[in-house]
């Protein structure tokens, strides 16, 4: 029997048991009001240019660094007598006097754990009712307002209120984005051809391995798509901003450069509410799934993890994948952090400087994800291969900041470095963007149970069911960004103010991480993934084990 043949059998068998009489044209017929249009899906695309991230993800993490250095004092002196120059800076944060370098970090694994707080009390409102609109609304709005409040904190006396910017900033930014992406899925799904090709399925007129293939050509359309538009959208915003620096004089005064900095922020929350608002109105509000019995909104987020969890716990390939991308993905969380408490200081906090930067870096990401794909697509790479090849390369990052513990020659201490990488980072880490995500659908049984089940009673149970997967990687990518952070900032103390030592801490992580991505066999999980299905097909996922 072929693999066709054998899928569509399975197929045959769980509508029979299901005894009912319900085919994906009447799921496509029930929600032609939701097909996706351009108009809408161009809206979702211009979305994704506002929330770039440059007021609460790039600007706003300078700017905090900034009112802390300008704020601090140089810990070879008496406290508050001699201002931050070459040497150590510090400020008392917390309790003790800290690096600035290491209460950033601190900082940065605060808001972090609060997210994630926030992320497992509401996350799984996206899947449910109307919610996840209005969501995404709110931290926009939030987000923005927070960009704005910035032009108030000018002053290095007021860094007590830029940590409170700064945790707001990042947490706004990444659950505006978090309830974004969750439209991604409906958006694909309802396209016009997808929907044209389920139906050809449920007619004969194609294979469901076929339809498979299409649906994610056209999943990765939208994503490719989005991507590129956004690329394009922010180069842009950048090349306005470098226009603003320059009208400011930023690099006349340290005054007019910390100015420069909170309207940099300001104007980009003012370009993501102008990109935001076709997308508030234009977005077709798609129902979600009816709450589970005796489950209420405050509890299903955390319930709705646990089930992921033990679910995932009989998937012992998806478990192996779920501890690297937990590790590897703190490490390079993490990372980019580190670099980037060490690249203020080395470009002095130059606005003009981290503009041309950002610039860098979004050009050759762009590039580097795309050379990815041409060079998978040209030699039929297999997904853990290129992630595999891409892990290599953020190994290398942390190397290359080791050096730099017993070395002023090396270790992102210098200008050149800098700009270096800025392009090294976008053409060979950025891919795991993109690869990581796409391996946790390699390893999960995702596809195949939406498309087993989308032709049974069991539809709604089955998209459910299909989230849970979704819901467990995302907690895990948000819950582990919190970790590296503390212990940083901790090495970074311990360590007598060594910037670099970090890197150390990170790098034996990172190693470790590897062990669990190399047992990882797609080919077993596929297997496992097929029983999977075969014995939760028919059972509801808030059933007790």
């Amino acid at each position: 029997m072929s693999e066709v043949e054998s899928k569509k059998s399975v197929e045959d068998v769980v509508i029979d048991d299901a005894n009912v009489d319900c085919s994906l044209d009447d799921v496509d017929t029930k929600h032609d009001k939701f097909t996706t249009r351009r108009v809408e899906l161009w809206a979702f695309y211009v979305y994704y240019i506002g929330n770039n991230g440059l007021s609460g993800f790039n600007f706003g993490p300078s700017q905090f660094q900034n009112l802390l250095y300008l704020a601090g004092y140089d810990p070879s002196y008496p406290p508050f007598t001699v201002a931050c120059g070459a040497g150590d800076c510090v400020l008392p944060y917390l309790g003790r006097v800290r690096d600035v370098n290491a209460i950033v970090l601190l900082t940065n694994g605060i808001s972090f754990a609060l997210q994630a707080v926030v992320l497992l009390l509401i996350g799984a409102w996206a899947d449910y009712g109307y919610w996840r609109p209005n969501i995404t609304i709110f931290f926009t709005i939030l987000a923005v307002a927070v960009s704005f409040a910035w032009l108030g904190v000018e002053d290095p006396s007021r860094w007590q209120a830029g940590v409170a910017l700064y945790i707001l900033g990042l947490i706004t930014y990444q659950c505006a984005l978090t309830f974004w992406t969750a439209a991604f899925p409906g958006l694909a799904r309802d396209l016009p051809e997808v929907k044209k090709s389920a139906a050809d399925v449920t007619d004969g007129k194609k294979t469901l391995d076929d339809h498979e293939n299409f649906e994610s050509l056209s999943r990765n359309r939208i994503s490719n798509v989005s991507f590129t538009v956004s690329s394009v959208g922010e180069i842009l915003i950048l090349a306005v901003m470098v226009g603003i620096i320059k009208g400011l004089d930023a690099g006349a005064s340290t005054e007019n450069n910390t100015k420069a900095f909170s309207v940099l922020i300001a104007f980009s929350g003012g370009v993501w509410l102008l990109c935001a608002l076709p997308w508030f109105f234009l977005e077709k509000r798609r129902p979600g799934l009816a709450l589970p019995p005796q489950t209420s909104l405050l509890t299903v987020g955390f319930k709705q993890t646990y089930i992921a969890f033990r679910e995932c716990m009989k998937l012992k390939q998806t478990f192996l994948y779920l501890i690297f991308y937990f590790l590897m993905g703190d490490v390079l969380n993490t990372t980019v952090t580190v670099i980037g408490t060490l690249q203020n200081s080395v470009v002095s906090y130059s606005t003009l400087q981290l503009t041309l930067l950002l610039i860098v870096g979004i050009v050759t990401q762009a590039l580097g994800i795309y050379l990815f794909w041409i060079v998978q697509k040209r030699f039929r790479i297999s997904t853990k291969a290129m992630l595999c090849f891409n892990v290599a390369w953020i190994i290398i990052l942390t190397i290359w900041g080791m050096i730099g513990i017993h070395t002023d020659k090396f270790g992102f201490k210098h200008v050149w470095e800098i700009w270096l990488y800025q392009a090294y980072y976008g053409l060979m880490v950025c891919p795991w963007y993109a690869y990581s995500q796409t391996m946790i659908s390699e390893v999960s049984p995702m596809p195949q149970m939406y498309m087993i089940i989308a032709s049974t009673s069991s539809f709604a149970n089955g998209i459910f069911d299909r989230f849970l997967f979704f819901a467990l990687f995302s907690v895990i990518g948000k819950t582990s960004a919190f970790i590296g952070p503390f212990v940083s900032s901790a090495i970074i103390t311990a360590s007598g103010n060594n910037d670099n030592y970090p890197f150390v801490f990170l790098f034996s992580l990172g190693m470790f991480s590897i062990i669990f991505l190399y047992f990882v066999d797609v080919k077993k999980s596929h297997v496992e993934c097929e029983d999977f299905i075969a014995a939760e097909v028919q059972r509801k996922a808030f059933a007790s084990s």
